[in-house]
């Protein structure tokens, strides 16, 4: 081998081209990485030893990643012959493409079987095979190969410049490197190209980087010549075979996860390289917990969370260790009300004015909460709407990888709306889009609720606004009191869950709502709060308003960037249960889950009811004994006494004091194994379950369970009471904006 690369052999010539498209490579991924670290700011203090890490690691992963880059080039100046077509004839075509076909149909299952890898998340391939179908059919030296290796050198030169770009769109939203959220885009083309579109000059910006690449390549193809005074296939074929130990052993040997070694997450995610942290999260989105994290003994990790999920109005119904099913009882009858409980996207925390925030553009929901049940210290369970109506609807902790809204063998789960269906309710699942996005209308249709879109809107029907996520909230509100209407005319209370969108970029609104400015995240969170305001005085006019329960939450915060891995001020989310005529107004300040909500709701209206939920009716709750779930797709995060452990891929474990104004983190040490051990024992419990199809609803979970006899006296004084019915509370005013 070492003799076929003398300064003029035939091979050194034939693969000349590949220094080439590193030098570009590397050279991009530089600027790439100043570019990010300036837009970081003051996230990233210049210090020496953090620039050194960021480019010194930085590169590294860099030279990896052009490993991989690099494949349609080597497969390129591997395949095409040198002086003459190796495959002419209509014969030889036909033996050619079915054998190119039945390699890309086991690289499918390959990928399908490693990562649970759908074609709709592997149509990329496409491109290569199409890439390699022409290349035996001219020769190398020829003209036409010539132009053939500028034309192949031109489209790698702008498909880097265009990630380039993508990845400062990315970090300008979400303050990382592609990750998880860049790999759901493979899938869901559809609205992420439309939201594109709406919210940046797309067109410009790729007539842009068109003259870029072009005067790039200008400058460099002299090191594009296409010259070959003799190399022989099988010569061409030990370059591809060490390419692909190469590959094999980077891929076996590297993970994202190695660059995060300091206590900066802005400085670990500038050390990676964003083509390699999508292909990294890419091999991540189906993680099996008991392979890749911390786990305890089966008997230990179960009993755990069976002691962890025990409270006084819990009853466990079977002496098996790994049944986690409860009886909840309450005294007295319950409280048929008719539920609605709406999660906006992105209502971060800290866009009230409630918890400090001055731009005035919650108005409405501030004032909303001095009437309601407010939660001041309610935390989510992720950063991703899929995560927030997992939680919402399921009570369970975050799986890692894909949430359970799009994972297989997803059906028929022990759900909230299974509760209130038992009770005759109808329970609906309401979007303002078309519900296919994020398996939403799947996972909804096949777990108690009925779903309902954009596709249900009445024709003729006034729509003031909408874009590729959906219909503006007003005219999505306006679905949702149609259901309502037609439910309570059929005789039956209903449980409405609806997902909003407005407050997502491009951030799109009716003019004339709201005097922020449209296209603009101020802007959309006053729509938000002046849609929700909207929502409520109309539902006032109805005959169903004073039995009926309005719940309003976040499905996560607007953003997820911090210094540390979970910051934790980026979970903070805000929680309202509003209902005047049966829920005294109160400030709820002991720490909440956003799993806890659903049974905190069904505490309130009384019901009593079998349970395999793992979260708590937080006025159950003694006090120390309150968590929260807040995780990453990989990262999961237990906080509990002021304590964040966070459980990591490769067995991995962090625990820190978390600062829960700025989100950074002080390492704790020594660490607390106890809780060490509950975050364990609740992450692992959960996937197990799952995955072992114990989370299904049972036909027993519908046996009716005997409600608490009534107290034969009065509580002795002094006790606290929960919340209960107001007989007067003073109305809500109308939103003025």
């Amino acid at each position: 081998m070492s003799s076929a690369f003398t300064p003029t052999s035939p091979l050194r010539q034939r693969f000349r081209p590949l220094l080439w498209l590193a030098i570009i490579f590397v050279v991009i991924s530089f600027v790439t990485r100043v570019a990010l670290l300036v837009m970081s700011g003051h996230e990233v203090p210049h210090a020496p030893l953090n620039l050194l890490y960021a480019f010194g690691v930085g590169l590294g992963y860099d030279l990896i990643t052009y490993i991989y880059v690099a494949w349609p080039l080597v497969l390129f100046l591997w395949l095409v012959p040198t002086r003459r077509a190796t495959v002419s004839g209509l014969g030889q075509w036909l033996l050619f493409v079915t054998a190119l076909a039945l390699l890309y149909a086991l690289c499918l299952g390959v990928l399908y079987m490693l990562y649970r890898a759908h074609v709709g998340m592997t149509w990329p391939l496409v491109v290569l095979f199409l890439l390699v179908l022409p290349l035996p059919g001219f020769a190398y030296v020829s003209r036409a190969g010539q132009w053939a290796l500028y034309g192949l050198a031109l489209v790698l030169l702008y498909g880097l410049l265009f990630v380039a770009a993508s990845e400062l769109v990315f970090w300008n939203e979400f303050s990382v490197r592609f990750n998880f959220i860049a790999v759901d885009y493979l899938v869901y083309t559809t609205e992420v190209i439309g939201n594109i579109r709406e919210s940046y000059p797309i067109g410009r910006w790729l007539a842009l980087l068109v003259v870029a690449a072009l005067v790039v390549f200008a400058i460099g193809r002299r090191g594009l010549r296409a010259r070959d005074d003799g190399s022989r296939f099988w010569q061409r074929g030990k370059v591809v075979l060490l390419w692909l130990v190469l590959t094999v052993i980077s891929v076996a040997a590297v993970n994202g996860g190695m660059k995060d070694r300091t206590g900066n997450n802005y400085v670990n995610e500038l050390a990676g390289n964003g083509i390699y942290q999508f292909f990294n999260a890419f091999r991540s989105s189906h993680l099996d917990y008991a392979k890749f994290y911390r786990t305890l003994p089966d008997e230990q990790a179960f009993g755990l969370v069976r002691d962890n999920l025990k409270t006084p109005d819990a009853t466990y119904l079977s002496d098996d260790p790994h049944d986690l099913t409860r009886a909840i009882r309450h005294e007295g009858p319950e409280k048929h009300l008719n539920v609605v409980l709406i999660s906006v996207e992105s209502l971060s925390g800290d866009y009230l004015g409630t918890f400090g925030n001055k731009e005035n553009i919650t108005p409405y929901l501030d004032s909303l909460v001095s009437q309601s049940l407010f939660f001041d210290n309610l935390y989510a369970n992720g950063t991703r709407t899929v995560r927030g109506l997992e939680a919402l609807s399921l009570s369970v902790p975050p799986t890692p990888g894909d949430s359970l809204l799009k994972e297989r063998n997803n059906e028929n789960l022990f759900s909230l709306a299974s509760i209130f269906n038992d009770r005759g309710y109808q329970s609906d699942f309401v979007y303002g889009g078309y519900g296919e996005f994020d398996n939403m209308n799947y996972f909804f249709g096949h777990n108690g609720y009925r779903p309902v879109d954009r596709r249900d809107i009445p024709k003729g029907a006034t729509i003031h606004s909408e874009n590729v996520w959906g219909v503006a909230d007003e005219d999505l509100y306006t679905l949702a009191l149609g259901q309502m209407d037609q439910i309570h005319a059929a005789g039956k209370p209903f449980f409405l869950h609806i997902m909003t969108t407005s407050n997502h970029r491009p951030y799109t609104f009716p003019a004339g709502r709201v005097s922020q400015a449209n296209h603009t995240r101020p802007g959309a969170v006053a729509y938000t709060d002046w849609s929700i305001g909207d929502f409520i005085k109309r539902a006032r006019a109805k005959p169903y308003f004073n039995d009926t329960v309005f719940v309003i939450t976040a499905d996560h915060c607007a953003s997820s960037a911090g210094k540390t891995s979970v910051p934790i001020n980026r979970y903070h989310i805000p929680l309202w249960i509003y209902a005047p005529a049966h829920i005294k107004p109160q400030r709820v300040e002991q720490l909440t889950s956003q799993v806890d909500i659903a049974p905190t709701l069904l505490g309130l209206l009384n019901f009593s009811y079998r349970s395999r939920f793992f979260g708590y009716d937080v006025f159950q709750l003694e006090a120390g004994r309150e968590r929260a779930f807040p995780a990453t797709y990989e990262k999961l995060g237990y906080l509990r006494n002021d304590v964040l452990t966070v459980l990591e891929p490769q067995r991995k474990l962090e625990q820190f004091k978390p600062d829960y104004a700025s989100g950074d983190a002080t390492p704790l040490k020594p660490v607390n194994q106890s809780l060490i051990d509950q975050a364990t024992a609740y992450y692992q419990v959960a996937s197990e379950l799952f995955k072992r199809g114990k989370l299904v609803r049972r036909p027993d979970d519908a046996t009716p369970v005997e409600p608490l006899p009534m107290p034969v006296a009065p509580a002795p004084a002094g006790t606290t009471a929960l919340p209960a019915a107001a007989s007067s509370v003073e109305s809500v005013p109308a939103p003025v904006h």
